[in-house]
């Protein structure tokens, strides 16, 4: 025993010493994954996903042995630069959409031309590029190791394919270890790969991206892949659909004939309106509210105060899309990058049916997330953007401010109300568009410096009398800049309300207005909007005082966005009140319908007016109900209402309600079942079309 012992750690000794390059692949390979775990799911010490690394690592790894010992180092700095990329993209973009990055987001590159700024001042740290440090060791070693004449000693006593088999065997060990730790809920939902936080956690960065890389190859041959299948499951989801709305209530036909103006409101968030964790106050500053106009139309509407968006990659072309369509955004790349020309059943096609002319509006480029081929395909007549519509007579940000926008776009909007007997219409805003650093030009230079100060009493150590006193707060902060950038949206939308009024084009029309996302700000930011001390210039010590935690699920939860609808017909009447009731941006749609008179029967959102208990499901797989907020990928819940009793089966049976439309949803956009199998249900011709060739 002993003997094998020692004849085992000699052979350990002897294939580290004649592996030296080959080791520190793998070590800082696998430490690099450990770290993206640990900076975005957190699990620095998880095994399973440990192991799932290592096998990779070993993977790539093993095949070095087909070259010299002395051209090895080229393929594993190769190696290491790809892997250490792989580990520093997703970890910044998990920083700004809680989750990872996709191949399929390759196409969608073209959109950060006049996103630049937001890319290197939002997101871009310096410590995102810590993964770099298995390059430089790798090179140390490399260069210490040529000093001592290491490769060619090595190449004259190693056999290179027996220790390649010898690699892969132990490899393969190692994969039926981890195979062995494998539930079913992992295979399906590395499958499915919608919840990637999940598949992170469970199997590990490279795996997830190898996963991903297959995932988008697998969709993109043709529809051999899961058509049948997918098809099979749309059937079944629909097949008791109704061809109509099946119940009334107080709210059905109530804007029936009327003209409707639709504002997408960038980055518009609720806390704005109504936070929670101030006990359902608006965001004031010095007495000055931050978005009174807003504030005012909710009071005189109806305002959603617990509405989500459900947003992916694709942000607000997700948001477009999720509102427009009643269907979440893809699980792979996005719907207007990449699936624009499937057939949706969409709001502006059903008005266009009610006879309206239906028309879109955009301060920014038309090829913006590819709007010019997208708009037309989702039902509007006619796209007005950028140069082709506006004089550019005032830049802030990205591109039109939203003043001279709604005041150019007014005037269109009177020449469309006099051509046409009813019309409906999208006006996308942009100013208040992340990096929120555009301070000087829509604070100071229209005459107006937004105060994110804090003024309090103090008591003069000297006098012993009370004085007013004025803290930084959150001045030459990125929430104080988002603040600020806010009071200028609302001031923006304020004038092009009244602009309207003066015009007569309020009289018969209903204003709808919604936050397309959240502002993407860190949790560290609303720490110090939410528990700072003015007299030290800090945040609080949480462990003395009483504190606004923001963990990861009250993080989620905050990120609700407002939805108002308002028209001067309703004020004061019964219909004006704030809805609680939680909703999502798929939500819109029905309700919508019902108020207006359309009906959309391949919705996967609610009526929220005709709904006893609602669900709003995220792309992540998370979900919330009035009840609690649920994170799939951790298993997490958090209640959201006093003295909780919920059913044994109540977090299985929305978990798979959740699964099941996404599924529906992403086999929609994928195959474009809407227009192959929902409108030719005999489907026998259709089914063979391939989706490569569609494309």
């Amino acid at each position: 025993m002993k003997d094998s012992i020692k004849i085992a750690i000699h052979k350990g000794k002897e294939y580290a010493v004649t592996n030296i390059l080959f080791v520190t692949f793998i070590i800082t390979t696998v430490i690099n994954a450990m770290l993206a775990r640990q900076i975005t799911v957190g699990n620095f010490w998880a095994v399973k996903p440990m192991v799932a690394d290592l096998v990779v690592a070993l993977v790539v790894g093993a095949f070095a042995y087909f070259l010299k010992p002395k051209y090895r180092f080229r393929y594993f700095l190769g190696g290491s630069i790809f892997l250490s990329l792989i580990c520093i993209i997703n970890a910044i973009y998990y920083k700004n959409y809680i989750s990872f990055a996709s191949i399929s987001l390759i196409t969608t590159l073209s959109e950060l031309g006049g996103y630049t700024d937001a890319v290197f001042e939002n997101i871009l740290q310096l410590k995102d590029f810590l993964y770099l440090w298995q390059i430089f060791v790798l090179v140390f070693v490399h260069l210490q190791l040529r000093k001592k004449g290491y490769y060619e000693k090595v190449e004259e006593m190693e056999a290179p394919k027996i220790r390649f088999l010898n690699t892969i065997v132990v490899t393969l060990i190692l994969l039926g270890f981890f195979i062995s730790m494998l539930t079913s809920t992992d295979i399906s939902r590395l499958n499915k790969q919608w919840n990637r936080e999940f598949v992170v956690q469970e199997f590990g960065i490279y795996v997830y991206q190898l996963n991903d890389i297959a995932s988008y190859v697998k969709t993109n041959l043709n529809s051999m892949f899961g058509y049948d299948e997918a098809a099979k499951k749309f059937r079944e989801f629909y097949q008791e659909a109704p061809e109509e709305p099946t119940s009334k209530n107080k709210y059905t036909d109530i804007f029936k004939g009327k003209n409707v103006i639709v504002i997408h409101a960038e980055s518009i968030q609720n806390l704005l309106i109504s936070d929670d964790n101030l006990g359902g106050k608006p965001a004031v500053f010095n007495g000055i509210e931050v978005t009174p106009n807003l504030n005012r139309l909710a009071s005189e509407g109806i305002y959603f105060s617990n509405f989500y968006a459900q947003e992916s990659a694709g942000t607000s072309s997700d948001t477009e899309f999720t509102f427009n369509s009643s269907l979440l955004p893809s699980t792979s790349g996005t719907v207007f990058m990449n699936y624009f020309n499937r057939d949706y059943v969409t709001t502006p096609k059903l008005m266009k049916e009610l006879g309206y002319h239906t028309f879109s509006m955009h301060g920014n480029k038309g090829d913006a997330w590819n709007r010019t081929v997208v708009h037309p395909n989702l039902g509007y007549d006619k796209f007005y953007y950028y140069t082709s519509a506006y004089d550019i007579d005032e830049k802030i940000g990205l591109g039109l401010s939203d003043k001279s926008f709604f005041r150019q776009s007014a005037d269109i909007i009177e020449n469309i109300d006099k051509e046409n007997e009813k019309w409906y219409g999208l006006l996308i805003m942009l100013t208040n568009h992340t990096p929120f650093s555009d301070i000087n030009r829509y604070g100071k230079a229209n005459n107006w410096d937004y105060d994110v100060t804090l003024k309090y009493e103090k008591v003069n150590s000297i006098t012993g009398k009370k004085e007013v006193a004025v803290a930084p707060y959150l001045e030459d902060t990125k929430i104080g800049n988002y603040f600020k950038s806010a009071h200028y949206a609302d001031e923006a939308i304020g004038e092009f309300i009244n602009n309207l009024d003066e015009k007569g084009l309020l009289e018969n029309t209903v204003v709808i207005i919604y936050g397309d996302h959240d502002n993407k700000l860190r949790p560290s930011e609303y720490n110090r909007y939410y528990n700072y001390n003015p007299e030290t210039d800090r945040v609080k010590d949480c462990d003395e005082e009483e504190c606004v935690v923001m963990g990861d699920i009250e993080y989620e939860i905050n990120r609700s966005v407002p939805l108002i609808i308002w028209t001067k017909d309703l004020k004061g009447t019964k219909y004006n009140q704030e809805v609680k009731k939680v909703m999502g941006m798929i939500d819109v749609q029905p309700t919508l319908g019902n108020m207006f008179g359309f009906f959309n029967k391949y919705a996967l959102g609610h009526d929220i007016f005709s709904i006893e208990e609602n669900i709003v499901v995220f792309p992540s797989g998370n979900w919330m109900t009035d009840k609690i907020y649920y994170n799939s990928a951790k298993d997490l819940s958090k209640p959201l209402t006093l003295d909780l009793e919920l059913p044994t089966d109540y977090i299985t049976k929305y978990t798979e309600y959740a699964e099941k439309i996404m599924d529906v949803s992403n086999s929609i956009i994928t195959y474009d079942l809407i227009r192959k199998v929902g409108e030719n249900p005999d489907n026998e011709l259709l089914e063979e079309t391939s989706i490569g060739d569609e494309k």
